[in-house]
């Protein structure tokens, strides 16, 4: 599904060599010719077969005819035991061949001698009369070996007034030479065979030189040797590739593909919308823009597909779209946006504490020290308060942590993350722990980006394990609209107007975790505005997580 140029070069490459073979197009057309005789051959021989029943039939009517005409003849009848039969009825047996334009005739009597011949020399001679029934007094015609011609014979019975045989008129004509039939068919009939001929030989000489152009010269050990390589090429590289024509059929699946799009061998020759993909990536490989670089989440893997139009002789035949997995990737860009959170909420936690120092250094230096204890008592009832708020409610200390970190985080961007009162949560398997982190982090830092700067900045969650595990996370902001509900989960796809690039992975691994533990995310609109998303797990999910998912987790 090239442009060509690659297979121009090749093509001239091999058509440059000396073959000492027979190339395909001197094959194609020996064949063709072959085919041409064969034809031409079976043309004659039924145009043989059908003259020679046409000869059996016509001719041996007229040997019957003229044959009863001779033994009705009266001089016939009275000389036929006449010793000079011969001489008698020479003019008449001679007349009878004039008529008929038979090559013998000849009188013969029941026990087979001949007593009057056309050729003399016959005369005397003993003759087999074969399956003729003429001897039971019956006409007869058909063929018999005369003197070692195939000959067709008619034979007439002379009979007495009681119905016995008194002799045999045999009338005879050898019959023609095939040549003679094909003549006899008729000058068109040959004219036309000559004819079909040229044109099948003239065809088929234009043909193979047309398989030879389309061929590039290649012959076919060449074109069966280019195949393999291009097929081992195809299916030994890393990146999936998949050939889809304007038709939206599949003309070409490696193995990679056929492994990142988890469909069957059977999927090349069938349409796009028949293998059951994603509809993001189904999409995409249908859509047949230009050039066109995205990244697509799917409930297994995140994929990074490209798209290019392919087309042969300046016409466009279909799309080659190349994806690699970058589930792996994308879990290892989360693991460095959850070591940034970590820095942020550090700094925002240095920035707090600075602050504090040097309020309290401030009060030492003027000597206030009632003041002072009044606000390290402060400050330690507010640290109290948060964590008590928190690990009141979450008693998994990973994901109580995570919280109290972004509870900081989030007041430092100027928005107020709540635990809503209702959350619950026991201590997690160490392995679900990670993937709750994971889940948890990326639609809280999700949450806070989306409400800062909002009139009332506040992010609310509630956690809670009593059936399976339940992860609510509702936002101030400006919400999320009906047609990009599912695209948001899309890696590179964001809501956010004011937020570059490189944003969207968050949400991306969530629809991924989500979908590896066995549970699903949804988005809607929240009572008082902005968006809500809700994460429901199984309760036993630990045990189906993948270890590429787990490196992207969010640490508190």
């Amino acid at each position: 599904m090239s442009k060509g140029t690659g297979s121009r070069a090749t093509g001239g490459k091999w058509a440059g060599r000396k073959l000492t073979a027979r190339s395909l197009a001197g094959q194609f057309l020996l064949f063709q010719m072959v085919v041409v005789a064969v034809v031409l051959v079976a043309v004659a021989a039924v145009s043989v077969a059908q003259s020679s029943r046409e000869f059996r039939e016509v001719r041996g009517q007229r040997m019957i005819a003229v044959a009863e005409n001779l033994a009705s003849t009266p001089i016939v009848r009275d000389r036929y035991a006449d010793p000079l039969a011969g001489r008698v009825l020479a003019p008449d047996l001679d007349r009878a061949i004039a008529l008929s334009g038979a090559r013998l005739v000849e009188l013969i009597a029941p026990d087979g001698v001949v007593r009057a011949s056309s050729d003399p020399s016959r005369a005397g001679r003993r003759v087999d009369f074969g399956p003729s029934l003429v001897v039971q007094g019956r006409a007869w015609s058909g063929d018999l070996d005369i003197d070692g011609t195939h000959s067709l014979v008619g034979q007439v019975p002379i009979l007495s007034t009681d119905g016995a045989v008194l002799a045999v008129v045999s009338v005879s004509e050898p019959y023609p030479s095939t040549w003679q039939l094909l003549s006899g068919a008729g000058e068109r009939l040959l004219v036309y065979l000559g004819l079909g001929a040229a044109l099948g030989v003239v065809a088929s000489w234009l043909l193979s030189r047309r398989i030879k152009r389309h061929t590039r010269g290649l012959e076919v050990a060449e074109i069966a040797g280019l195949a393999d390589h291009r097929e081992a090429l195809l299916h030994s590289i890393r990146e999936g590739v998949v050939a889809v024509n304007t038709g939206g059929v599949v003309t070409l699946l490696n193995d990679s593909a056929r492994d990142l799009l988890d469909v069957g061998d059977d999927a090349v020759g069938r349409p796009v919308h028949e293998l059951g993909l994603d509809p993001a990536v189904e999409h995409f490989l249908l859509s047949g823009e230009e050039g066109h670089d995205e990244v697509i989440t799917t409930t297994t893997r995140i994929l990074a597909l490209n798209r290019r139009s392919a087309s042969t002789r300046g016409k466009r035949i279909g799309t080659v779209t190349t994806m690699r997995d970058s589930t792996e990737l994308a879990s290892m860009q989360g693991q460095l946006s959850s070591h940034k959170s970590v820095t942020d909420t550090l700094r925002a936690q240095t920035h707090e504490f600075a602050n504090q120092l040097h309020t309290i250094s401030g009060l030492v230096q003027l000597g206030e020290y009632d003041a002072v204890r009044d606000l390290v008592g402060s400050l330690t009832r507010r640290r109290a308060e948060i964590s008590d708020a928190v690990t009141r409610h979450v008693t998994d200390p990973a994901v109580a942590a995570l919280l109290i970190a972004k509870t900081s985080l989030a007041a430092e961007s100027g928005v107020s993350l709540v635990l809503d009162d209702s959350s619950h949560l026991s201590a997690l398997d160490p392995a679900l722990a990670t993937d709750v982190i994971t889940l948890l982090g990326n639609l809280i830092d999700n949450a806070v980006d989306v409400s800062e700067g909002s009139p009332r900045a506040v992010v609310r969650v509630a956690v809670t394990d009593d059936d399976g595990l339940t992860i609510t996370v509702a936002d101030s902001g400006p919400g999320v609209p009906e047609h990009m509900r599912e695209s948001i989960f899309a890696r590179g796809v964001t809501s956010k107007p004011h937020v570059a690039g490189g944003r969207g992975i968050g949400l991306a691994l969530v629809r991924l975790v989500s979908a590896q533990l066995g549970g699903s995310v949804d988005v809607s609109d929240g009572q008082g505005g902005g968006a809500v998303f809700e994460v429901r797990l199984p309760r036993l999910a630990s045990a189906e997580r993948t270890p590429a998912v787990a490196a992207g987790r969010t640490d508190a």
